[in-house]
């Protein structure tokens, strides 16, 4: 018996919609399960943007398996959409693959070297590899399958036989459309990232209009396999359609009842599908606010298929920080999967869970990925001593979870800064890595780098391929000898005193202590005084001395924290080019 009671943690948005999806599903087929759906289109790299269309209903379908009922999450592949265009900057696609535009996806060659069967394929299996990882449970629905099979032959017959009825519901939306303004490109790492009318198929037309009058179907055609088809002809009682190619001049006259290589055209495919499969919910992007939009349009048609407008809100891009290097050499937008090569599951998914499907956030892949990684270090902490707010606890549960159990975790999540400054230091080098490592805590030492996986390995993987080369951390080989004879008496005593205590002070907090603690000993104070309990000016005296450090070590003014960088270099070979 499902679990009637709200979930406790009500005060988030995902228990919110949980709520409203469950009584409406009991109002339209009570005692079924729950259905909830998105769209992906598989027409090339399926980007951060499109995953708010899948974590979305996830999330809510996630909630509601927690509390006792069955969900069914579908997934529909819009992989029998028309090859609109070549996306650039795709491995192994160069400008040969424009002569299948028009064909669709499953019809395209995969990029060479793929191992997949088509190009739907290819994009599709990269993610259902980072969903897998995600921990996102669905039931994926091919729609060449669907449509080559003959599963919608009644819908298709049926949305034909009123297509008077659909055409006056277009009707109301068409308008002229004004010359497009030429905007110029953003670049992607301040690009927002979008789903493009719930399945990737917003440019695609509502219907052929020809001499013969409107039609909501649009056949491949069967010679060459695009759909730049017009229907010229159809007899409701026999379905005998005829139509015509543009691209080759190919007409045929076939049965509609006997054929399956076309499909019904998007704003009419998509509330035919929400009728057929009985959705209850199913998110979409900010461009169904717009008259005509595919969501508001699909909301009057579905009704001619017998079904009702899913509950769905609108949801906001996704924006992107720090991509310009990858966009630079790729020549596209980051997918989930570029996320988690440097971030854990948990993160990427907590960034979906804490934000309202209407608020927009960034997925960082500059510096500001040590940051959330800080802030969500703390957000755990207050988990686990139970002071964190409900929202955030509930954003943290949907995050390390799901109704299935949690998701794989590192054994010893040490700080991603601190991981991202080893594995910059160190260069590779696995040994190195688990000695400074090791050190961090004396008390309790890292006896292998998989305690601290696969954190350290994200955190590696950030440093090789979002770190520039100029921004990477070479410490020096030998003195600089030049600048230790330049230094005054105040300098050369700040090094004596670094140098006494870093025998006594070998940890990450002794050496945080010691580097902040010389120049407030040199100023006259306890190496223990709090700053409220120094003048600005100690400050500035900090700056310094650790400017100075970090040209002695590494031949630059800033780098990793300190007390990292210490450990990374080792005592001795800081005492040498210390000038100990």
């Amino acid at each position: 018996m499902p679990i009637v009671a709200q979930s406790t943690e009500t005060t988030d948005w995902v228990s919110r919609f949980a709520d409203e999806v469950i009584e409406e599903s009991e109002r339209r087929a009570p005692g079924k399960p729950v259905v909830v759906a998105s769209g992906l289109s598989p027409s090339g790299p399926i980007h951060l943007g499109n995953l708010r269309e899948v974590m979305t209903p996830h999330l809510v379908a996630d909630e509601i398996r927690r509390r006792g009922y069955q969900v069914r999450h579908l997934i529909s592949w819009d992989d029998y959409d028309r090859y609109r265009k070549v996306p650039a900057g795709v491995p192994g696609v160069d400008e040969t693959w424009a002569e299948h535009i028009g064909k669709p996806l499953t019809s395209v060659p995969a990029p060479k070297g793929s191992p997949h069967p088509n190009w739907a394929e290819h994009f599709k299996a990269a993610m259902i590899e980072s969903l897998a990882e995600l921990g996102v449970e669905f039931d994926g629905i091919s729609q060449t399958e669907q449509y080559t099979s003959g599963v919608y032959r009644e819908q298709i017959l049926h949305a034909m036989k009123h297509r008077g009825d659909i055409d006056a519901i277009l009707a109301q939306y068409r308008t002229k459309k004004a010359p497009a303004k030429k905007q110029q490109q953003k670049p992607v790492d301040e690009a927002e990232l979008e789903a493009a009318e719930g399945s990737g198929a917003a440019a695609e037309d509502d219907g052929s209009s020809g001499s013969a009058g409107y039609f909501p179907y649009k056949p491949y055609c069967g010679n060459c396999e695009k759909d730049l088809t017009t229907v010229t002809s159809y007899d409701d009682d026999s379905t005998e359609l005829t139509y015509s190619c543009t691209a080759c001049g190919f007409s045929e006259t076939v049965r509609l009842n006997e054929f399956n290589r076309g499909k019904l055209v998007w704003k009419v495919d998509w509330p035919m599908r929400w009728a057929y499969e009985g959705v209850i919910f199913e998110p979409s992007g900010v461009d169904h606010s717009s008259p005509g939009s595919s969501f508001q349009v699909g909301g009057q048609i579905v009704g001619i298929f017998g079904g009702k407008q899913p509950l769905g809100p609108m949801y906001a891009f996704v924006g992107i920080s720090g991509m310009a290097k990858m966009s630079s050499s790729k020549g596209g937008v980051p997918t989930p999967a570029d996320a988690l090569k440097i971030m854990e599951p948990q993160l990427l998914r907590w960034l979906y869970a804490r934000r309202k499907p209407n608020q927009s956030f960034k997925v960082a892949f500059d510096q500001e990925i040590q940051r959330l990684y800080d802030e969500w270090d703390r957000l755990e902490a207050k988990v686990a001593d139970g002071t964190a707010l409900p929202a955030d606890a509930a954003a943290h549960s949907r995050a390390v979870r799901t109704a299935s159990g949690e998701l794989p975790r590192t054994p010893r999540p040490l700080p991603y800064r601190t991981l991202a400054s080893v594995a910059d230091i160190t260069a590779g080098h696995e040994d190195q890595a688990l000695r400074i490592l090791s050190d961090l805590d004396p008390a309790n030492p890292l006896t292998s780098l998989d305690e601290a996986r696969p954190r350290y390995d994200k955190a590696e993987a950030w440093i090789n391929t979002h770190v520039p080369a100029d921004q990477r951390t070479i410490v020096r080989d030998e003195p600089d000898t030049e600048l230790l004879k330049s230094l005054d008496e105040q300098a050369r005593e700040s090094l004596r005193l670094l140098l006494d205590g870093l025998a006594d002070n070998w940890s990450l907090d002794g050496l945080t202590h010691l580097v902040y603690g010389v120049p407030k000993v040199q100023a006259g104070f306890s190496a223990d005084a709090t700053p409220k309990e120094l003048p600005p000016e100690i400050k500035t005296a900090q700056r310094s001395f650790f400017a100075l450090l970090y040209r002695l070590l590494v031949s630059r003014d800033t780098g990793p924290r300190l007390p990292t960088l210490l450990l990374a270099v080792g005592q001795e070979r800081v005492r040498h080019l210390l000038g100990a």
